[in-house]
């Protein structure tokens, strides 16, 4: 299990070689979100959130990912952790790290 600091944030991951296999989820799972890429579009633009911290105890999973990049995009410092182990997408979680 890899376990080190991104950024002074500890991250726990199963292995950190499967954050490529995550990134394509996570972009995969996107297309099929398109309220999600207007809400993105708009707080790229608008930083909403800026100097904000959003934390979330959450199943990781690519959508829940995207949502995530989505607040982070919106100017928010976002944490996450995981809600239950067993739902856990491994590879997406590695890819959030990165």
């Amino acid at each position: 299990m890899a376990t080190a600091t991104a950024t002074q944030i500890p991250f726990d991951v199963k292995s950190m070689e499967l954050a490529d296999q995550g990134k394509r989820r996570i972009e995969w799972a996107n297309q099929s979100m398109p309220v999600l890429q207007s809400i993105r579009k708009e707080f790229i633009k608008n930083q909403p959130l800026k100097g904000i911290r959003v934390s979330a105890c959450l199943h990781v999973t690519s959508e829940t990912a995207n949502l995530a990049i989505t607040l982070r995009d919106g100017g928010a410092d976002v944490v996450l952790c995981a809600s239950n182990p067993l739902s856990t997408q491994d590879d997406v979680a590695a890819s959030l790290v990165r």
